[in-house]
C-alpha cells in the first residue's frame, strides 16, 4: 500500500479549524498528526488512520462534524464506548446521540428523528444494526455527512478482534445519501490504533475505500515502561501482584472470569481498591465498577478483555497482564491505556508458559464475549479458520514474552513503524544489557560458530537444535558438523533465546524472507574469532522447569489462594 502524501488544496483550508477546537473542545494547538488528520476528513476523500491509544484520534471525525452539513455517521464497536463520547459531546453541547441494543425504544425513535431533520451533529450506531433490513431504510432517508468506522481493524480476519457484522459496513455505506447533494456514497473514514501493514490492506480493501489517504502515525509511547516478568506460576502472580500495583491507579488483564475475581480479592486482602469486571457479571456492576474507575473513586480495575475500549483515564499509572493475551495487537491496545497524561507509565506482562496452554483452551472452545454485543453464528468452516488464525496470533504473542531483545523494537517492528531501533533503553531487556562474563561469551562465540559451519542457510530452530544434538528431523548436513552437539547440555528453547539476544546484541542478522536464515554480522565474525570481546547484551533469564501439576490452569490460582487463607 502507498502512503498517499498530503496535500494543500482542500476546500476547507480557509476554515478557522483551531477557533473551532478551542471553542468546542477546550483545545489550543492539535497534538501530533491531529490537524492532517482533520483537513483530509474534511476534504472529501476516503480515509485510513492508524494512531496510537491516547493520541486523540476520535477528534478526527467530531471537528469535522461540527464543520460539515448533515450528520456524522459512526460505527462503534461497543456500548461502552458510544455512551461514553456522546455524554461527553453532549457535554460540551454537540448534538450527539447513539443507537445500540440497550437503548429504549422511545430514545431510538428521538435519536432518528432528530438525524432525519439534520438536528445531530453525531449519530453512534453499533455494526449489528446493520443487519436489520428496517435499519437500512431508515439510513437512506439521512443525510449523510461522512461514513466513519472506528475500531476497522475488526473488519479484518488479521485484526485482534474481528466482527463479522463489519463486513457489512461497505454495502451499507454505499446506500447512504450524501448530505452535499453530490452522487456516490459519503466519504468513508476508517480510524485504528492497531493495525499492521497486512491489517491496513484488508481495511483498504473490505471496506472498499477508494484512493485512501492513509495516516499513519508512529506507534511508539516512549513514557511506558516495557518488561516481561517470568513467573514458576499462580502463586507468584498473586504474591507480586500488590508489589505491582502499589497503590498505583492501575489496570490487571486477566485471561478469564475466574482469574479477574482472584485477583481483585488478593489485592483487596492487601488493603488495596480493587474491583473485577467481566462479562459475567450484572450490567449494574459492570456499570458501577467502570464508573467508578473513571470517576477515580476506584483505583484498580482486574478485569479480563471486556474492559478498556471505552476508558479514557488519562492517568493510568500501571498495566498488569498476569496471563499472556491472545495477541500483540490485543496486547498493544491494553497497555496504551497507560500514561495517556504523557507521565511515566509501567506495563508488566507476568509470563508462564502455562498460560499459552490457557489461551489455546480458550481458542478452541470458546471465547468470553464482551459484553453489550451480539456475536454472530459462524459456520464450522469459518471457525475452524478463524481459530487457526488466533493460534497463529498467539503464537506471534508468545514469541514476544520470550523475547531476547529490545521489547518495544519488537512492537514497533511488528506493526511496521520505521522508528523501531534498540537499545531503546527503556524496556526490561534493555535494562538487563550488560557486558557478558567469560563463561557467557564462549556460549555466544559457540553458537556464532553454529551459525557459521550450518553455512548460514538455515533458521535458529534448525541451528538450536543442531547445537544440543538433536538430531533425528535435521538434514544431513547439519547432522555431521563439528559444532553439532557442541552445547548438548542444554535446552533447545534455551539456544534459540540466546540466538534472539544475538541478534539483538548485532551479531545476527535474520534474512527478511519467511525462512528468516540466521548470518554473522561483521561484529559478530569478530567476536566468533575472539577479535572482539567488549560485547553487551541482555542474558535470556534462565528457563525455569515445568512442573507438572495436578490442578488445570484454570484453577491454579483459586487454590493456591484457597491454601494461603489457610
Amino acid at each position: 500500500m502507498v502512503v498517499t502524501p498530503m496535500t494543500a488544496v482542500a476546500p476547507w483550508a480557509m476554515v478557522d479549524l483551531l477557533s473551532t477546537l478551542q471553542q468546542c473542545f477546550g483545545h489550543t494547538s492539535f497534538r501530533a498528526g491531529q490537524e492532517d488528520l482533520v483537513r483530509s476528513v474534511l476534504d472529501g476523500h476516503d480515509v485510513l488512520a492508524v494512531m496510537p491509544t491516547g493520541s486523540g484520534k476520535s477528534l478526527g471525525f467530531q471537528l469535522p462534524a461540527l464543520v460539515l452539513p448533515g450528520t456524522t455517521l459512526v460505527v462503534s464497536p461497543l456500548i461502552s464506548l458510544m455512551k461514553d463520547q456522546v455524554d461527553e459531546l453532549n457535554g460540551r453541547g454537540i448534538r450527539a446521540a447513539a443507537l445500540h441494543s440497550m437503548l429504549p425504544s422511545d430514545a431510538k425513535h428521538e435519536a432518528l428523528t432528530a438525524a432525519r431533520q439534520g438536528d445531530l451533529r453525531l449519530l453512534y450506531v453499533a455494526p449489528e444494526r446493520f443487519a436489520s433490513d428496517y435499519f437500512a431504510r431508515l439510513l437512506r432517508d439521512l443525510p449523510i455527512a461522512r461514513f466513519v468506522v472506528d475500531e476497522a481493524h475488526c473488519v479484518s480476519d488479521w485484526g485482534h478482534d474481528f466482527r463479522p457484522d463489519y463486513r457489512r459496513l461497505r454495502t451499507a455505506a454505499a446506500e447512504c445519501r450524501r448530505s452535499d447533494g453530490q452522487t456516490g456514497r459519503p466519504p468513508l473514514a476508517a480510524f485504528t490504533a492497531t493495525a499492521t501493514p497486512e491489517v491496513r490492506d484488508d481495511i483498504v480493501d473490505l471496506l472498499g475505500l477508494v484512493n485512501p489517504r492513509v495516516l499513519v502515525s508512529g506507534f511508539d509511547r516512549p513514557n511506558i515502561h516495557l518488561q516481561i516478568r517470568p513467573v514458576s506460576g499462580d502463586l507468584e502472580k498473586l504474591r507480586l501482584l500488590p508489589q505491582l500495583v502499589a497503590g498505583r491507579r492501575s489496570l490487571v488483564y486477566a485471561a478469564t472470569r475466574r482469574s479477574a475475581e482472584e485477583a481483585a480479592e488478593t489485592l483487596r486482602e492487601t488493603g488495596l481498591q480493587a474491583g473485577a469486571y467481566h462479562a459475567g457479571l450484572r450490567d449494574a456492576e459492570r456499570s458501577r465498577v467502570q464508573d467508578a474507575f473513571a470517576s477515580g473513586a476506584l483505583r484498580v480495575v482486574c478485569a479480563t478483555n471486556a474492559f478498556g475500549m471505552g476508558i479514557d483515564r488519562p492517568d493510568v499509572e500501571a498495566v498488569i497482564h498476569v496471563a499472556i493475551p491472545g495477541s500483540l495487537e490485543a496486547y498493544y491496545q491494553e497497555i496504551g491505556r497507560a500514561g495517556r497524561d504523557g507521565r511515566q507509565a509501567t506495563a508488566t506482562l507476568l509470563w508462564n508458559y502455562r498460560d499459552v496452554k490457557t489461551r489455546q483452551y480458550l481458542i478452541d472452545h470458546g471465547r468470553e464475549e464482551l459484553p453489550g454485543r451480539a456475536v454472530a453464528p459462524l459456520d464450522p468452516a469459518e471457525v475452524a479458520r478463524r481459530k487457526e488464525l488466533d493460534h497463529k496470533k498467539l503464537r506471534r504473542m508468545a514469541a514476544y514474552a520470550n523475547a531476547a531483545g529490545c521489547l518495544r523494537a519488537t512492537i514497533l517492528r511488528y506493526f511496521g513503524d520505521p522508528a523501531a531501533r534498540e537499545p531503546c533503553e527503556a524496556c526490561g531487556n534493555c535494562d538487563r544489557r550488560a557486558p557478558l562474563d567469560a563463561a557467557a561469551r564462549l556460549r555466544v562465540r559457540k553458537i556464532l560458530s553454529g551459525i557459521a559451519r550450518a553455512g548460514e542457510r538455515y533458521g535458529r530452530r534448525k541451528v538450536a537444535a543442531m547445537l544440543v544434538g538433536h538430531v533425528e528431523d535435521l538434514p544431513e548436513p547439519l547432522t555431521r558438523l563439528s559444532t553439532t552437539g557442541l552445547l548438548r547440555e542444554e535446552d533447545p528453547q534455551s539456544v534459540e533465546q540466546w540466538i534472539d539476544a544475538t541478534c539483538a546484541a548485532g551479531l545476527v542478522r535474520t534474512s527478511a524472507d519467511k525462512y528468516q536464515t540466521l548470518s554473522l554480522t561483521p561484529l559478530g565474525r569478530e567476536v566468533m574469532a575472539g577479535r572482539v570481546e567488549d560485547v553487551a547484551m541482555a542474558v535470556p533469564v534462565a528457563r525455569r522447569r515445568r512442573v507438572r501439576r495436578r490442578t488445570s490452569p484454570f484453577r491454579g490460582a483459586f487454590y493456591a489462594f484457597a491454601r494461603r487463607r489457610g
